[in-house]
């Protein structure tokens, strides 16, 4: 992994489970955050670094100045460069234009979004309006309240509405990007292989696994029960990291309503039900205790109030939550595969490569056999029955 020597200091970060870890990127400092904000004429003169975040996957702080409060974030190039923040910048600036609750990127002097340095590549925002209630949260924590699984719930259906009429083309093969390409076809191994192919480190690393038979043993059948819905899978560009951590709300309080939407750093053209499902499997699946229990890893009574949110604005049929039901085993694939190509190729680390591989790619999908897995597609198919 390359970094720069004048970067050493290391935060505490969520690591891939329940204990925190040292960051894989060293922290922003008050020195590079200052160099970095000289480029943006709206940012303001830096006064004093607030926060860093613990979010694994690149360095973000807040920064006070006497403009306000600045949130910047840093990725490796080999991440995301200029061009890949500019495609989520601009699908950010659609939903905005269209009402939805966003903060925009702030523009350099030369007009652009983002700003590469060396090999980083920063982005910066005014902070949003709203309070962080879950900024300590883990991945696939749930909701701690009902009120705002519902009001969760319908503001993804606000942002799929704000979304129509964005009609950029899927983003480019990436590590650390949502997208639906494999199993969205009729013959899923096709473009299992295409997107091998195009991203090295996978293929590096399936060298010397017998994936084909893997895939075959626990994806392919869910892909079956899929193919009848592919009909309802309507190309449209999505979140697809829809978690209570990435939602500021309105207060502190059990009955605090979602009010503005975050960190866009997965959004690519998948579908709307696709953009569902992953808020399912996000924010009603205690994946991380799965090592510690076998049963009460799911919340229902969460599932249901976010159904009821997105479908006030949004209604569900019973064949669009049948197809509902049918992506859910399947929806976490491609990213896992996308995160392998980042722990194996960028970050180089076994350890999480084999979870990425083992756990998640093809570990999730296999839960959805267990009982567990299995109760949480028929809850499902019993709304879509009582829908009939």
């Amino acid at each position: 992994m390359e970094a720069a020597s004048h970067h050493l200091t290391r935060v505490i970060s969520h690591g891939m489970g329940t204990e925190p870890v040292i960051s894989d990127w060293p922290a922003l400092t008050s020195a590079e955050v200052a160099r970095v904000l000289q480029h943006y004429p709206d940012a303001g003169r830096p006064q004093r670094l607030e926060w860093h975040s613990p979010r694994p996957f690149s360095a973000a702080c807040v920064m006070h100045t006497d403009a306000g409060e600045i949130f910047i974030k840093r990725h490796h190039v080999r991440v995301r460069d200029v061009a890949a923040l500019a495609e989520e910048h601009r699908f950010v600036e659609h939903l905005y234009g269209n009402g939805l609750p966003v903060s925009t990127a702030l523009r350099t002097a030369e007009g652009a979004s983002a700003l590469a340095d060396e090999h980083w590549t920063y982005e910066v925002f005014r902070l949003a309006p709203g309070v962080d209630l879950y900024r300590d949260a883990m991945s696939w924590t749930p909701f701690s309240s009902g009120a705002h699984a519902h009001s969760a719930g319908r503001m993804l259906a606000r942002l799929h509405q704000a979304a129509q009429g964005f009609d950029a083309p899927a983003r480019a093969a990436r590590p650390l990007i949502s997208s639906f390409t494999i199993f969205s076809q009729d013959d899923a191994v096709r473009p299992l292989q295409a997107y091998i192919e195009q991203r090295p480190a996978i293929a590096d690393y399936l060298a010397e696994r017998p994936w084909r038979g893997e895939v075959a043993q626990h994806l392919l059948p869910f892909h079956d029960k899929l193919k009848p819905y592919l009909d309802e899978m309507v190309p449209l560009w999505t979140h697809n990291d829809w978690h209570a951590s990435n939602l500021l709300w309105s207060d502190a309080t059990p009955q605090a309503q979602a009010h503005t939407v975050l960190d866009f750093g997965l959004s690519n053209r998948t579908c709307a039900l696709f953009d569902l499902a992953t808020a399912i499997e996000r924010n009603v699946i205690e994946w991380l205790s799965i090592p510690h229990r076998a049963e009460q890893l799911i919340h229902l009574d969460l599932l249901d109030a976010m159904l009821d949110g997105y479908g006030s604005l949004l209604p569900l049929s019973a064949r669009r939550l049948q197809a509902l039901a049918a992506l859910l085993p399947l929806v976490h694939a491609e990213f896992a595969l996308a995160e392998l190509d980042y722990f194996h190729g960028v970050t180089h680390s076994q350890q999480n490569a084999a979870l990425a591989y083992d756990a998640y790619f093809l570990g999730h999908a296999a839960w959805f056999n267990t009982p567990e897995g299995q109760r949480l597609l028929t809850h499902l198919h019993r709304r879509a029955d009582a829908l009939k």
